[in-house]
This record gives structure tokens, C-alpha cells and sequence, in this order.
């Protein structure tokens, strides 16, 4: 049974993930709260696997609390117009993010790949989000990416590019357990906690150019 926690301040919002969520046999919803100073409070009670963080909240945003959780995995709500929280929400160790009006089916396989040890991030919001923001990134303390063999280089950066597993191995034509294999390799040598963290990564060392920076086709080109 995973246990999820979901804190957001908007009770309406609780309810219907609640809802959701009941109705899956290996999902329970164990705490809720509406704000990270509560949640943080609640965490030190109940046991918890993964945490539905809402960013804008009193007190304390989901920003800063994910910052202080050991132990659980964050899953960060966020619309279009708060992208920077989610950004920052990747930095502060959560393992991905969703919008807030995310399909039902959506939000319950995005919980159980968070359980399992993978990162998801909402692929339409990732490119607007790192496309927006990359000229902000900090190249501060980044590893060093030269420990990477030329595979393992390729596969992180398919992994920047928002590719799937099952994706990469087709484009490689490999198998997906030997791209899971490399991808473990990547985050032990650089350091990182899950893919989330290779696209924050992959852009920070400037690595991947958000498209709206990439010079035009030449068929894109005026005449």
C-alpha cells in the first residue's frame, strides 16, 4: 500500500484528489494538511511514501517544505503561471512535478512512478518551465560530466530531452534494462537523485538549449 499525504490550502482540491485516490487498491491517503509547517508536524506522526505538495501556501510553501522532508517522496502540484516553484521545487528534491487540473489516471500512475524510485514531470510544463527559465540557471558546483562514458552522456541527454525509458531504448536500440542500467551509472557519477534532477542538470551546464534559443532550420529561414 503506498501512503500519500496530499497538502495543499485549498480543501476543495484535498477532496477530490482524495476521492481519486480512495478508489485505488494500493493507494491510501493517510494525512492531509494545508500547509508545509503542518505537513512537516504530520510527517513526524504518520508514516508517509509520497507527498502531494501544493507550492503557494500560508506559513510555509511547498517549496521550503520540501526542502526539510527526509525521507518521502514529493510529487509538486503547480498551473502555468507558478512554474518557477516548480523549478525551484526540483532543486529543493522533489521528483517531479504535475499541472493541478492532471487527469485523474494521470495522477494516480504518477504516484506509483514516484513510489517506485522514478521521477515524473509533466512533459508540456517542462518545456515551458526549462525553456523560460534556463537563462537563470546557476552553473555553481555542477559535477563533473566528463566521468561519463560516451553512452552514458547519451542517455542523459535523452533523459534531459524528457524521453521515457522504453523511448531511449528504442532510439538506441538497446534494452530498457541496460538504459536503466546507464542511467544509474549517470546519477551515481554526477551525484544526482533521479532524472528530474538530470534535466535541471542537463540545462545548467548548458548542455540542452531550450528550443525557442536554437537557431532557425534552413527552411524556417526568410527568403
Amino acid at each position: 500500500m503506498i501512503r500519500v499525504m496530499l497538502v495543499d490550502d485549498q480543501q476543495l482540491l484535498r477532496a477530490g484528489f482524495k476521492m481519486v485516490l480512495g478508489a485505488q487498491p494500493d493507494i491510501e491517503v493517510v494525512a492531509e494538511a494545508s500547509d508545509g509547517v503542518t505537513a512537516l508536524e504530520l510527517l513526524k506522526q504518520v508514516e508517509v511514501d509520497v507527498v502531494l505538495m501544493d507550492v503557494r501556501m500560508p506559513r510555509m510553501d511547498g517549496v521550503e517544505a520540501t526542502r526539510l522532508i527526509e525521507g518521502p517522496k514529493v510529487l509538486i502540484l503547480t498551473t502555468f503561471d507558478l512554474d518557477e516553484y516548480a523549478y525551484a521545487a526540483i532543486k529543493a528534491g522533489a521528483s517531479g512535478f504535475l499541472l493541478k487540473d492532471v487527469p485523474p489516471s494521470d495522477l494516480v500512475s504518477a504516484i506509483r512512478s514516484v513510489h517506485n524510485g522514478d521521477a515524473v514531470m509533466a512533459p508540456s510544463a517542462t518545456r515551458r518551465l526549462l525553456a523560460k527559465f534556463a537563462a537563470q540557471l546557476t552553473t555553481e558546483r555542477l559535477p563533473d560530466g566528463s566521468l561519463l562514458t560516451a553512452r552514458e552522456q547519451e542517455v542523459m541527454m535523452l533523459v534531459a530531452r524528457g524521453l521515457s525509458n522504453t523511448e531511449i531504448a528504442g532510439r538506441l536500440d538497446l534494452a530498457e534494462a541496460t538504459v536503466k542500467t546507464h542511467l544509474g551509472r549517470v546519477l551515481a557519477k554526477l551525484g544526482l537523485r533521479d532524472r528530474a534532477q538530470v534535466v535541471v542538470y542537463a540545462y545548467e551546464a548548458g548542455l540542452v538549449v531550450p528550443s525557442d534559443r536554437l537557431p532557425p532550420r534552413p527552411q524556417d529561414r526568410p527568403r
